[in-house]
């Protein structure tokens, strides 16, 4: 990013889904090309579990360790990225490691979660090395996560690489939308980063203790839990057009009206 952050305005509140822009980590999106972003103003994290979630987070920050900082907390995170796919993998041995790769996630959401609400209880924000961390990071995480799973016996690699290629579409698609239309959305139909982490673990207890038939289909033999992955899969990369296509018909006649707007001056 070449350009500076332009000076970031407090968002609204409207049932906790849009946040204040101040923060050391994901809470705020500088402005990435001049004269043809916006500014970003609100962050959006409509979640399912933010009623609880969010006063934890303050309750943690609240009596955090005065030794304990922002970078101190995502490192925390990226350990439990280390012990959620050291786990997948160990299930190869005993499929008991599940549960240190349902403690790695717990491990993560910790420091992922806690790192930009401290930083911002404590006023020590830092606006563009807090964005650039923090989702390089996370990118890191969600890479390790997949690769984790498809070393584990559940899930084959190829499946877990393709689901990995639809999540960061996700996230490629957060960004870019950010940078034109200023609003950061990081949760869709009440889902977010917490949710997800909520959903792995209780796909690990259908590991644990469910069957991975093989489904004989006529033009492929694929697991179940294969299966499933799949069609996650196919979600995101329908979600992904499908918004694409909105998103970019809706600014195509934002932009043609600004056009015949100025011409007719």
């Amino acid at each position: 990013m070449a350009e500076a952050p332009e000076p970031v305005t407090k968002a609204r509140l409207h049932d906790g889904a849009v946040q204040p822009q101040e923060g050391r980590q994901s809470d705020v999106l500088p402005t990435t090309m001049k004269g043809t972003t916006k500014k970003t103003d609100e962050r959006v994290n409509d979640i399912l579990f933010g009623p609880l979630e969010r006063p934890a987070l303050r309750f943690l920050s609240q009596h955090m360790p005065a030794w304990v900082n922002p970078d101190i907390l995502t490192a925390i995170g990226v350990i439990g990225g280390i012990i959620i796919t050291a786990g997948y993998w160990l299930s190869n041995v005993d499929k008991n490691f599940l549960w240190l790769a349902d403690f790695g996630f717990v491990v993560n959401w910790f420091g992922d979660s806690l790192d930009g609400t401290l930083a911002r209880y404590r006023k020590i924000e830092r606006v563009k090395y807090g964005y650039f961390v923090d989702h390089t990071v996370d990118t890191l995480t969600q890479t390790l996560v997949c690769i984790g799973l498809g070393l584990s016996p559940f899930v084959d690699f190829n499946y877990a690489m393709l689901a990995l290629v639809g999540y960061l579409q996700l996230g490629i698609l957060t960004y870019v939308n950010a940078a034109v239309t200023g609003v950061f959305k990081i949760s869709y139909g009440k889902i977010g980063p917490t949710e997800v982490r909520v959903i792995l673990i209780g796909a690990n207890a259908v590991f644990y203790f469910a069957s991975n038939p093989t489904i004989h289909l006529s033009f492929i033999n694929i697991t179940l839990f294969n299966l499933i992955i799949l069609g996650i899969t196919a979600a995101f990369f329908i979600y992904f057009i499908v918004f694409t296509l909105k998103r970019a018909s809706s600014l195509n006649k934002e932009d043609r009206l600004k056009n015949t707007s100025c011409t007719l001056r």
